[in-house]
């Protein structure tokens, strides 16, 4: 088996059973990425085909020496971000996305279902984010990615990146302060 490296030299000389291993190896990836941003499965999965046109298309620019994995997040981010602008869809609350894709047991239905209220809050103030927050509370909490990492995907400086957690956090403790909730067992939950 290829690695990426081999996968994108491949690709390059025009490869497209290249493009077919890169994109089995990941598609997950870019997959959640779109679906935790845009909260539409139909909508990911034609960003999902998106990003891997665009790695056919600007292979060239693909610079086989650096890991792919920085580059699929930007593709993806930047896709995302032009689409959701052009679309103006609601955007489905976060929190239910990281479960589900997560396949987290302990947050199943009937655990979510016992949350109740506080879980409707909670995915609610999250999809109120503007846009760019939202995209690097995704790529920090669902994506596991370091500040580091955000800030080199989304192409701007590890102090935007930390500015954006901070104030999404702050917007998100505002608003569930005001609908009467407990953060204690929030913070411990959704971090």
């Amino acid at each position: 088996m290829y690695n990426d490296r081999e996968l994108i030299i491949q690709l390059q000389e025009g490869s497209l059973n290249a493009l077919g291993d890169l994109y089995d190896r990941h598609q997950h990836m870019v997959y959640r990425t779109a679906l935790a941003v845009t909260g539409d499965p139909a909508s990911a999965a034609d960003l999902l085909q998106d990003v891997f046109l665009r790695m056919h298309r600007f292979a060239d620019r693909i610079d086989p020496e650096r890991p792919l994995e920085p580059w699929l997040y930007r593709a993806t981010t930047n896709l995302t971000y032009t689409y959701v602008k052009r679309h103006k869809r609601l955007l489905r609350p976060l929190e239910d996305m990281a479960e589900w894709l997560s396949g987290n047991k302990k947050h199943s239905p009937a655990h979510i279902a016992e949350k109740g209220e506080e879980w409707d809050d909670i995915q609610k103030a999250i999809s109120r984010l503007p846009l760019m927050q939202r995209m690097v509370v995704v790529l920090y909490y669902i994506n596991d990615l370091s500040i580091q990492e955000i800030s080199e995907i989304l192409d701007v400086p590890v102090g935007t990146v930390k500015s954006r957690l901070y104030y999404s956090r702050q917007v998100l403790k505002q608003s569930l302060e005001s609908n009467g909730m407990d953060l204690r067992e929030v913070q411990y939950e959704f971090t």
